[in-house]
């Protein structure tokens, strides 16, 4: 074995016991990339070995998150416990061949992967364990999250955007945000494009139309299941035949469903796939990630809005702030909440419920 392989070796196992002085990084250059006269975006994916990321890697790569035209600076991020995991992620992506992947990187350092960053995709969060409570929790991610925010406040492009996928997704975002000063408040959102698909799937199946057809439903609030999906706005284009616009209520015509069966199914779909699979959504959390990344950075289509998480500027009663969940509409990057919609009382009783649970989220957070 030669000196410098036995030093790679030494440095992967003082990587995994949390023991080096000099956090890992590795670059993987892939020969299979296709110069471009566009810059590539530097993208980092945090719990990169986790089973979201792994998911989520393989749609930036092909593109579906930032154009089938904009080349990818990968920067992996996990554990040093997950060292040698990471570089076998960074292979299998080199093995795609993908033409839009200039470089992979592979690190346990927040500077190196966060330094320049374009994009960030928090999606390494601390899960609840046997015997903790929701404020252990959250406690336990204040701290992964006050340092992802301290350095991408450091590092990072002052215009960098960044979604946090990792739950509690609201208050972590809020928690990212608040330690990082220097960057504008409204580049960290949080993800509840997954509740807004859910949703969206849902009508569609009920009305037995192709999702897309299905447009502006909303999802209010904090993602979790108190969050509420909305369809007081939302239309069902070309029904009953094409040409023709109708409301989601009026489609739908059923407003005992609407209230309870939809309303509950979309709230708690996510512990139905973990009694289903044993496991938690990965390639649906992966699939609105990129779909909220790609909204934001390449814009919504006109007159069609979605649902983000971010920090409010007081629209609908919202404290100003709060990570909290809105119709949104994107153009050239700059995401705007859809303002006046009349609301129902029943609506409003949901965006207080809302706001209540997410100020008491961040109180046991520390914040």
């Amino acid at each position: 074995m030669s000196i410098a392989a036995a030093e790679l070796r030494l440095e992967r196992f003082a990587g995994q016991a949390g023991l080096l002085a000099k956090p890992y990084a590795r670059e993987f250059a892939n020969p299979h990339y296709t110069a471009s006269t566009k810059n590539p975006a530097v993208v980092v994916v945090t719990g990169a070995c986790g089973n979201i990321a792994y998911s989520i890697i393989f749609m930036i790569a092909q593109g579906e998150m930032l154009g089938a035209d904009q080349p990818i600076e990968l920067r992996l991020l996990d554990i040093p416990q997950m060292a040698n995991n990471l570089e076998g992620v960074a292979m299998e992506i080199v093995d795609c061949a993908y033409p839009l992947i200039s470089k992979i990187v592979c690190t346990t350092d927040y500077k190196t992967a966060f330094s320049d960053a374009d994009v960030a995709l928090l999606i390494g969060a601390k899960p609840r364990g046997p015997g903790m409570d929701r404020a252990d929790l959250l406690k336990a991610n204040a701290a992964i999250f006050t340092g992802q925010g301290k350095a991408i406040n450091d590092y990072a492009k002052k215009s960098i955007k960044v979604l946090v996928v990792g739950n509690p997704a609201n208050t972590n975002a809020y928690i990212a945000m608040r330690n990082a000063p220097n960057i504008p408040p409204q580049q960290f959102h949080a993800m509840t494009r997954l509740d807004h698909n859910r949703a969206t799937a849902q009508l569609a199946a009920k009305l037995k139309v192709s999702p897309d057809r299905v447009k502006n439903a909303i999802i209010w609030g904090n993602h979790s299941n108190t969050m509420f999906p909305d369809v007081a706005h939302g239309v069902v284009v070309d029904y009953p035949s094409k040409g023709h616009v109708t409301s989601i209520r009026s489609a739908i015509n059923d407003d005992a469903w609407l209230q309870k069966t939809f309303v509950e199914t979309v709230a708690l779909r996510g512990g139905a796939i973990i009694k289903a699979r044993g496991k938690s959504s990965a390639a649906s959390a992966a699939k609105a990630a990129v779909d909220h990344i790609r909204d934001w950075a390449l814009g919504t289509p006109k007159g069609e809005w979605v649902a983000m998480s971010l920090p409010s500027d007081g629209s609908y009663g919202v404290p100003k702030g709060l990570v909290f969940s809105f119709p949104c509409v994107s153009n050239h990057g700059v995401v705007q909440i859809v303002q006046s919609l009349p609301l129902s009382e029943e609506c409003k009783a949901r965006i207080a419920a809302n706001v209540k649970e997410l100020e008491e989220e961040k109180r046991q957070a520390g914040f």
